[in-house]
């Protein structure tokens, strides 16, 4: 589809260059031959005053100015013919310039679509199934009617959980979405989201150390920012060890605020790395974890959101060592 596309961006680019190149050449070939008729007719002048009317004269400027018109012409021809093939080959590579960032949005939307579909299949799938099982069980009892409706009610939530993730993502894609920053405390939010964990991190007895004063100040989306720390907390704790500490520091300059986050949990190989931004993508050993679910969309939430900030987002982890996640935030 879109090697098509190319073809016919470059066309239409070479259609506008040859419309384009016929009307200068037109203009160029005009004001030539007026040149040279204009020469001729001096020079005829010229000669006549010297040496008197002579009538070859008329049949010799005839035929320098029809050679001359010849060789303009063979001249625009070679030199459009140039510039066509020279235009041809930029065309062609400004056209894939150009759809370049088409496909790879496009690209992402078919993958997006794909990857949602398959998360959503699977809790569907079981719903379905475990009723299915159920209906065609005639002596079940209340108890386990009830446990059933329990597990499906789980079911129903991951899968809110997955739609409001997937909302969320696709909000952040409006590329007409108007920003709205103001200055706020990120010491106030940083704060409000260790909150937020405190009791996932109380049932693991994790502790939280945050180190970002409450006078730390800066300019941002505060809603945004908000969903930006309680996604990184959210998944320090998940992914730490019962009995843990979880370390939040600051270091500032002045034009950026370096905050990061530092976990004592299972660690992300070095092959995973470069993908823990990807949608949907999660590691093995997060996958293996018994004690923790996700969809892989929590990261590319954080990324998305530091980067409509202008910001960075970087990771160092070693498996078994915990991970340190680093944002960098403009002031």
């Amino acid at each position: 589809m879109f090697n098509k596309a190319r073809l016919k961006l470059t066309a239409w680019y070479l259609i506008i260059l040859m419309v384009v190149l016929v009307f200068f050449s037109l203009t160029i070939h005009n004001m030539l031959i007026r040149q040279v008729t204009t020469f001729v007719s001096d020079n005829r002048a010229r000669v006549e005053k010297r040496f008197g009317p002579m009538q070859s004269v008329g049949n010799w400027d005839k035929e320098f100015i029809e050679d001359a018109n010849h060789r303009i012409i063979i001249t625009l021809a070679v030199i459009n013919g140039i510039i066509i093939l020279v235009s041809g080959g930029l065309s062609f590579f400004l056209a894939g310039k150009t759809l370049k960032p088409i496909r790879k949005m496009v690209e992402d939307q078919n993958r997006f679509i794909t990857d949602s579909s398959h998360e959503l299949r699977t809790p569907l799938a079981s719903l379905k199934i475990a009723m299915e099982v159920a209906l065609r069980d005639k002596e079940m009892t209340l108890k386990e009617a009830r446990e059933l409706i329990s597990d499906n009610i789980l079911e129903v939530n991951r899968l809110q959980e997955l739609s409001n993730r997937l909302l969320s993502l696709a909000s952040k894609q409006d590329l007409n979405k108007q920003k709205i920053t103001e200055k706020f405390s990120l010491g106030e939010v940083i704060k409000e989201s260790v909150k937020n964990i405190s009791a996932l991190a109380k049932n693991k007895e994790i502790v939280v150390v945050n180190g970002v004063k409450t006078n730390t100040e800066m300019f941002g989306n505060i809603l945004e920012i908000k969903e930006l720390f309680n996604i990184l907390l959210d998944n320090a704790v998940k992914y730490s060890k019962e009995k843990s500490k979880i370390n939040i520091s600051l270091k500032e300059s002045s034009k950026y605020l370096e905050i990061h986050i530092k976990d004592q949990g299972i660690g992300i190989s070095y092959k995973d790395i470069p993908r823990i931004f990807d949608r949907f993508f999660r590691s093995d050993l997060a996958r293996s974890s018994e004690q923790t679910h996700g969809f892989g969309l929590g990261l590319s939430i954080a990324k998305k959101i530091v980067a409509d900030h202008d910001g960075f987002i970087t990771v160092k982890s070693k498996i078994g060592n915990g991970s340190t996640f680093i944002v960098q935030l403009p002031r």
